[in-house]
Order: structure tokens, then C-alpha cells, then sequence
């Protein structure tokens, strides 16, 4: 098994790219397309509006991960926080992912909330790609940097 080098990991804020999403959608690590009924299903489905982030809300939860990387001791190669969904290229960790990924949502949260902002702010679950050599990992970071 090769190794890992690092990880490129992805979120969306509530109601956001949700399934069936006209830009495609990610399920169980497989990239599908659009898919309108699901995607009006599942709008219909949210019991508040979708959460679109700030320049200045996007600032704060950055600023909370990078935070909260240096306190699990993780370095983030790259960084994009946009309206609607988290990018990090992060390096190799042992510890579980889903873990990590939850740190990160609730550092984020947690900043948000010392912010005035009250309410949920991300969906459940995460996508992943894994990076296991430098050509993939620096693709990643570069990918991540022009968002």
C-alpha cells in the first residue's frame, strides 16, 4: 500500500450542495451529477435556510481552524474557506479523519457562535481524497489556492 502523503478534505455549510445538485455532488467518495428531482427533494427537505457565509464569517472559522491544526499539531498545506463549503489539504495524521474533521467543524462553530452567529452551520459528513504522492498532493494544493 503506498503511502499517504497528506489528505484533501472537503464540507459544505448547511442547505448547501445538497444531493442532486446542478454542479454534481459527492456520495460515499463517488462524484455524480445532477439529478433535479432529488436535488428539489432534498430542498424541500431543509428546516431552515441555507447558510452562506461572509467574507468576514469566512475569515473567522479560517482562522479558528488554522488554530485549532496547530493545537492537534496537523499542518494545513492549503486553506479555502468560501461561502458555501471548506477546503484543507492537510498532511498525514494517524489519528481518524472523522475526528480531525469534527475538530475543525466545531472549532469553526465555536468561533461563529463567539461571533453572534447562533444556529446549525454545517451538514453531516465530509469528502476525502486521499494524496499518496507529491504530484497529487501539490495538484491539491494548488486546486485549494485558487479557490
Amino acid at each position: 500500500m503506498p503511502n499517504t502523503l497528506g489528505y484533501l478534505l472537503t464540507w459544505t455549510t448547511y442547505g448547501t450542495w445538497l444531493q442532486g445538485d446542478e454542479n454534481g455532488y459527492v456520495k460515499d467518495g463517488v462524484t455524480l451529477g445532477a439529478n433535479t428531482p432529488l436535488a428539489n427533494a432534498n430542498t424541500q427537505e431543509l428546516k431552515k435556510d441555507p447558510i452562506i457565509l461572509t467574507r468576514n464569517q469566512r475569515k473567522i472559522i479560517e482562522n479558528a481552524i488554522r488554530i485549532k491544526a496547530d493545537e492537534i499539531g496537523q499542518k494545513i498545506y492549503a486553506i479555502a474557506v468560501s461561502s458555501n463549503h471548506v477546503h484543507i489539504v492537510a498532511d498525514y495524521t494517524t489519528k481518524d479523519l472523522g475526528l480531525i474533521v469534527r475538530y475543525y467543524k466545531m472549532a469553526g462553530q465555536k468561533a461563529m457562535r463567539d461571533a453572534g452567529f447562533a444556529g446549525r452551520l454545517w451538514t453531516k459528513g465530509f469528502d476525502k481524497r486521499f494524496c499518496f504522492d507529491e504530484q497529487s498532493l501539490r495538484r491539491r494544493i494548488n486546486y485549494v489556492n485558487k479557490q
